[in-house]
Parts: C-alpha cells; structure tokens; sequence
C-alpha cells in the first residue's frame, strides 16, 4: 500500500484539512434520541457514515466510546471502519497506545496489520514510556502503508508538568517527542513540494498551541484536538501554530455531531467548521 502520508496529502487535496472526531458521548446519543446502548451506537455511526463519509478526509473514532460496550461495541466499530473506508476516507482510530517489546508488537497488529479486523489508516500512540518502545508499531506502519501520530503536547493541563519539563539537553519533553518524530519521517522523499507527506506525526492540542515548539524539521502532519466544545476556535489555529499550515489537521467532533441526527445538519455543520478552518489557514499570522 502506497505510504499513509502520501495518502493523507491526496485525501486533503481532495477533501480539505478536517479531520472530524467520532466520540459518541452517552449525553450525544441521547441528544439524538438514541438508546445508550450498542443499537442506539449502530444506528448513530450509520449516520456519521452517510452523512459525511463521502466528504471528509480522515475520521478519528474514539475507541473508548466503542469499548465500553464490550464485544458488541467492538463490532460496531469495525463496522464503522469498514464503511468510512469503503466510502474514501482515512481512519485515524484515537487509542492513545503504548507500551513495551511484545505488548507494543500486539497492538500494532491489532490496529496496523491490514488482516485485523480493527486495522485503520492511523493510530494515535502515547510516547510517555519512551518513543523508542513504539518502535513495533512504526515498523508495521512502514510495512503496510499505514501511519501514527504521537502525542506531544496536549490540551489537559495535568499534561504540562511532564510534557513542558526540561530535560539535561535544555530540550522540553514536548520537543524531544517532535524531533524523534522527525527522524522517522527523514527519508520520506517521494513527494518534494507542498506539505510534508511523512507518515508520523504529533497531537498538539488546539487550546495550547506549539509555543515553545520547534515544528520545522518534523516532516509530517499535526494532528490539533481540541477545537469546538473543548474550547478552541479556528482562529487559534492561525495564532497558536506558525507552522507549515497545510500539516495541520484541524480536528472538531462535539461541535459537528451534536448538530445531528439529521444529514443536512450533520452536512451543514461540516461545511461551516471547514470553511472556517480554511479563512484561518490562509490568513496570514
């Protein structure tokens, strides 16, 4: 399979920058008049994918909302997978994993192998027991076309005491994380002009911004949470990240479902967070 990066560039020219999250909160499906149960899931991600699966680039399903309705929810998420996929989009499935030597290589399989039934585009990894234990998963995201985004600086601000501390070097651990990062995307040279195509990137949350950061050498996508109902706006994309804009990958979920359960509203309310999104990418600083 032709490498993640290359494939998300296609996706976002296509498509746009947004990456929509797929969080089904109890008080979300319940707002849509749905069960909290794994029917009321179905039927709520059966919406998602008609609504908006043809028209967005990359989706991040939260597997915790999935899991917590055990084998029946697993199953809705694989469904869930299969269809978004099935209509052209990426699958960025949020499970924030990380660990050691063969624990790693297990969940690796589980989410980057393409014969698993949860195998996705992309995951999101916690480097917080050393970026070098993920290595299982960067060598089966490397074998099989697929990609990840490592956490680096996030929103909650029990966060900040370990990811803005400093270490011998005079590097915060943020940093540390987003230049690991970027060795693993030098190589990746297939696509010369435009936004970096590497298939690793970071999460950096929308409410924080990459003040401090030193993103220039990183060489892949930035994935930025946080917006809508956890408090950011489009705007803090164009003041928080003097960056490369067209890495990032503005990422809105509350603010776009809770305008469900109707298509045109789901339809609609996409429309306007990306057409903010882009007036903020393109206005200058």
């Amino acid at each position: 399979m032709e490498r993640f990066g290359v494939r998300l560039r296609a996706a976002v020219e296509q498509r746009g920058q947004l990456c929509v999250g797929v969080d089904p909160h109890p008080s979300l499906l319940r707002r849509w008049g749905l069960s909290d149960d794994p029917d009321g899931l179905a039927a709520f991600t059966r919406t998602v994918v008609e609504a908006l699966a043809d028209r967005v680039a990359i989706f991040k399903p939260q597997a915790a909302f999935f899991e917590r309705f055990g084998s029946r929810g697993i199953a809705v998420l694989e469904s869930l997978i299969r269809d978004l996929r099935a209509a052209g989009a990426l699958v960025l499935l949020d499970v924030k994993r990380g660990d050691i030597a063969s624990t790693m290589e297990a969940y690796a399989d589980a989410y980057l192998h393409p014969d698993s039934p949860l195998s996705v585009d992309a995951v999101t990894l916690n480097p917080y027991l050393g970026v070098a234990a993920l290595a299982p998963a960067v060598a089966r995201a490397r074998a099989h076309g697929r990609g990840a985004f490592v956490l680096a600086l996030t929103s909650n601000p029990e966060a900040a005491a370990i990811q803005r501390a400093v270490g011998p070097g005079g590097r915060s651990v943020a940093q540390s994380v987003v230049d690991e990062i970027a060795q693993l995307n030098q190589g990746d040279t297939e696509v010369t002009e435009g936004p970096a195509a590497g298939s690793f990137g970071v999460v950096i949350g929308a409410t924080v911004g990459a003040e401090g950061l030193d993103l220039s050498r990183l060489g892949g996508p930035v994935l930025v949470p946080g917006l809508g109902a956890q408090g950011a706006s489009a705007a803090d994309l164009r003041t928080g990240f003097r960056v490369d804009r067209g890495a990032l990958l503005p990422s809105y979920s509350r603010q776009v479902l809770s305008a469900g359960p109707e298509v045109a509203d789901l339809r609609a309310a996409v429309e306007r967070v990306a057409a903010e999104c882009r007036h903020a990418l393109m206005s200058p600083a």
